[in-house]
């Protein structure tokens, strides 16, 4: 039986709070997650950096592994697996790579990477969208 206009509607069931985050910011998932759990030989084939942070590239692929990373884990049965097939994968393969965000970097330093060239398109070329 329908809800007649002067009846108040049902309550709405309380939303479920969200878990809080293991970690606070993305350098505490690398520091106390990322680099203690996937160790690499350094040089040669895989590259890395010890001031990651340094490298903009790497942060936003840290942020989207963490954020990723928080929600997954929360997934019953294949979270996890899904996580490590869909994110950690491929980020890892970008991040540590010949031609990846460290590839000038040595296990004795950081170099700053070259950015790729870029010129101004004409005035009027793209139409704002916001």
């Amino acid at each position: 039986m329908g809800r007649t206009a002067d009846e108040p509607p049902p309550p709405e069931a309380p939303a479920e709070e969200a878990p809080e985050p293991v970690f606070k910011n993305v350098q505490e998932f690398v520091v106390y997650r990322f680099i203690p759990m996937y160790c690499r030989p350094t040089g040669g084939e895989y590259r890395w950096c010890a001031e990651w942070w340094r490298h903009s590239e790497a942060v936003s692929r840290f942020h989207a592994l963490w954020h990723s990373w928080e929600v997954l884990r929360w997934e019953p049965g294949t979270g996890m697996s899904v996580w490590y097939r869909d994110h950690l994968d491929p980020h890892l393969a970008a991040l540590l790579s010949k031609t990846g965000p460290f590839r000038a970097c040595t296990p004795h330093g950081h170099v700053d990477p070259e950015q790729l060239p870029s010129v101004p398109a004409p005035l009027g070329w793209f139409e704002d969208e916001w």
